[in-house]
């Protein structure tokens, strides 16, 4: 039934890395179902080992061969593969073998799902092997020990607490920044590895529940109150002195000319720009544009359209446009990533780096 073949071996020049990868897996902690491809009309889907394949029943329909793919395509409400038709497309590599969806190489098994005239494409995956690419898809994996730890916790953290509020939906994060970033394969390394697995397990909990253990590359110097970026109060994520500073993420300028702002921000004839409201740690929470019509945007609003770093910046005009001044890159919520650093190269071990950037937390355990 599973006509439509695509050779993957020669394409990908991945071999040497999946025996490399070749590791021990954790204990089956938990499953995650992370979104890696959304509203696609097709995906390649190829397998290091062999793999079963089955429809949405669990009905077998076949077998895919180690280093050979299939192409699912969107067929009006249903999976065609080759003559086959199905609303959903399972393949589940043996002996811990590896997955290639799209364009990538993960852990775990891939489900595809039928969304209408387009496909989504699903990795199920172990929680902690999930981590290792996590890690170092969002930081170096050069980055000190203690601080890879912190964010192999505060990682795990998220994605759990996300996970808790999704049961009825088709996954539980995806692979961007709107989730955790997540590139399969391609961003393990050694040490995110040895950061997932000397933590395994350990969440940060508040009143014994999984906290929203949001992060950032770097506040500027000072974290922020959730609450004065984000809607509701929450009593872990207050702002707490930052130690990020003379870091790649602490300081930064973006000089825009009249015409580039006009496009983003839809007003002609800018004027000026000026901060209308900011927070006590520097972030701005709105401000006004006056041009040819005056508006108001949020903070959030104008960083998005002008792909600012941060909500942390002054603003100056030059003869052509102007020059945004700013600290920090992110959020500023939560754990700074360049913080931990600085704090894990002054010797502070994982449990107190988490322990400053969330307050009143504790360590716990997934399932105690």
């Amino acid at each position: 039934m599973l006509t439509r073949i695509l050779h993957l071996g020669k394409q990908t020049g991945w071999l040497s890395l999946l025996l490399w990868l070749i590791t021990i897996a954790p204990a089956q902690a938990h499953q995650l179902r992370v979104a890696v491809a959304q509203k696609i009309s097709q995906v390649n889907i190829g397998t290091s080992t062999t793999a079963i394949v089955s429809d949405e029943n669990g009905q077998k329909v076949g077998e895919l061969q180690p280093q050979q793919g299939l192409i699912a395509k969107a067929n009006n409400d249903q999976i065609a593969v080759g003559d086959a038709r199905m609303s959903q497309l399972w393949v589940k590599p043996q002996q811990g073998g590896y997955i290639w969806i799209g364009d990538r190489w993960y852990r775990g098994a891939v489900q595809v799902i039928s969304t209408g005239k387009k496909l989504i494409a699903i990795n199920h995956v172990d929680l902690e092997q999930y981590l290792y690419s996590v890690l170092g898809a969002e930081m170096s994996t050069n980055f000190p020990a203690e601080a890879l730890k912190a964010q192999a916790v505060a990682a795990r953290t998220y994605a759990l607490y996300r996970s808790q509020s999704t049961s009825q939906k088709l996954f539980d994060v995806d692979s961007t920044q709107s989730s955790q970033v997540y590139r399969g394969l391609s961003s393990e390394a050694n040490t995110t590895q040895a950061a997932v697995n000397a933590t395994v397990g350990q969440i940060v909990t508040y009143q014994g529940k999984p906290i929203l253990a949001v992060f950032h590359s770097a506040s500027g110097g000072h974290t922020e109150n959730v609450e004065d970026i984000w809607s509701d109060r929450v009593p872990y994520l207050r702002g707490v002195p930052d130690y990020d500073l003379d870091t790649p993420g602490s300081l930064w300028s973006q000089t825009l000319t009249i015409d580039q702002l006009s496009k983003s921000l839809k007003i002609n004839h800018i004027k000026s720009i000026v901060p209308d409201r900011t927070t006590q740690f520097g972030s701005v929470v709105s401000l006004k544009i006056s041009g040819d019509t005056e508006k108001t945007l949020t903070g959030s609003q104008i960083r998005t359209l002008l792909k600012l770093r941060s909500l942390r910046f002054t603003i100056e005009s030059t003869p052509d446009g102007f020059t945004f001044n700013g600290r920090g890159y992110g959020h500023a919520l939560g754990l700074s990533q360049w913080g931990a650093y600085n704090l894990a190269q002054q010797g502070m071990k994982y449990s107190s780096i988490l322990a400053h950037y969330y307050s009143g937390v504790e360590l716990s355990k997934v399932g105690n």
